[in-house]
């Protein structure tokens, strides 16, 4: 009798999938959100975006050179932390700023660490956080504003108080012409983070694509939505003026949401795990925004679960097939 059987090490289960595939769909993800926000903000947020992925391809390749290693820079994954650090910026940010980010995003947070998949936190989270803390002057407050139609972009750029400042000195109630301005994009803030219908219209297609999965980002968005809601409802002063739709709508909620706490080096693979990663960091997120000092708490909040991440992964690995569950918890 015929033996059609074939012998073949693992894995026997594969995918088409590639990591350029997946990192493509990412940048076709992030680009509604990237192009809104040039149309909002101008040309100096076109350059921005620019020399930051220039800034990423180009340290990751000169790092890879200099170690002797494969240059990967067509992988994508470079491009992607080069463009969500941008999307991260104000538009008003000096040219070095993204540089300097770039910098510390691909050698001290990825390449250090062993590269891509080695990271323990995201990249250009990572570079952001140490940007606020050096350079805060040009990475926060002020931002542009919409003040009519300017030549370059849909908006003039002038100073003023991101949203979520704005509420959290008690300096405007939230109508619902806040509410279409914010969902549209016609508002303060990042490059990439005012337009939430972009940011939605992004992170449904990487779910559809099955590139994310649904868990973290609804979640985590969930979360924040709930935990707004009770703080009103118990009449706490600090979030006496708090719009639960509105919170969910502006900062980097979204942008955080659906392009890096779903990070795949820095969130958990299991489906428990990644329940409690959005959940924590809809939490933190709800905590800073509304009792801390800070008007924005998602980078933050993202960057401690990815601490997290290793211990949410020990405790919420599925029992061994075949093994009784006193014996899979003792190993």
């Amino acid at each position: 009798m015929e033996n059609n059987l074939m012998v073949s090490s693992t894995p026997h289960v594969r995918s088409k999938d590639t990591i350029s595939s997946v990192m493509r769909d990412v940048v076709i993800a992030l680009l509604p959100a990237a192009i809104m926000g040039i149309v909002y903000f101008g040309l100096k947020a076109a350059l921005i975006m620019i020399v930051s992925i220039v800034s990423a391809v180009g340290f990751e390749a000169l790092y890879q050179k200099a170690t002797k290693q494969k240059v990967t820079v067509t992988d994508f994954s470079a491009v992607i932390t080069g463009l969500l650090l941008a999307m991260n910026l104000p538009s008003t940010a000096p040219l070095w700023v993204p540089i300097v980010g770039a910098f510390f995003a691909i050698i001290i947070v990825k390449q250090l660490f062993g590269g891509l998949g080695q990271n323990f936190m995201n990249p250009a989270l990572g570079a952001r956080a140490f940007l606020v803390a050096s350079y805060p002057t040009f990475t926060t407050g002020a931002a542009f504003g919409a003040t009519g139609y300017g030549v370059v972009g849909v908006m003039d750029a002038t100073t003023q108080a991101t949203p979520l400042a704005q509420i959290k000195e008690g300096a405007v109630t939230v109508t619902q012409n806040d509410m279409i301005n914010a969902l549209v994009g016609n508002i303060g803030g990042c490059i990439g983070e005012t337009c939430a219908i972009a940011l939605i219209l992004g992170g449904v297609y990487l779910i559809i694509r099955k590139v994310i999965s649904w868990k973290i980002p609804v979640c985590y968005i969930l979360t924040v939505f709930i935990l707004t809601c009770l703080f009103k409802a118990t009449g706490i002063a600090a979030a006496a003026n708090r719009q639960p739709v509105y919170e969910l709508l502006t900062g980097g909620l979204m942008l955080g949401a659906f392009f890096m706490a779903t990070d795949y080096a820095s969130s958990p693979v299991t489906p428990r795990g990644q329940v409690i990663m959005g959940i924590g960091c809809g939490v933190l997120t709800t905590l800073i925004r509304i009792f801390g000092g800070y008007p924005e708490g998602v980078s933050y909040s993202i960057l401690l679960m990815n601490l997290c991440v290793p211990l949410i992964d020990r405790y919420t690995r599925p029992t061994i097939f075949g093994a009784i569950k006193k014996e899979a918890k003792k190993a």
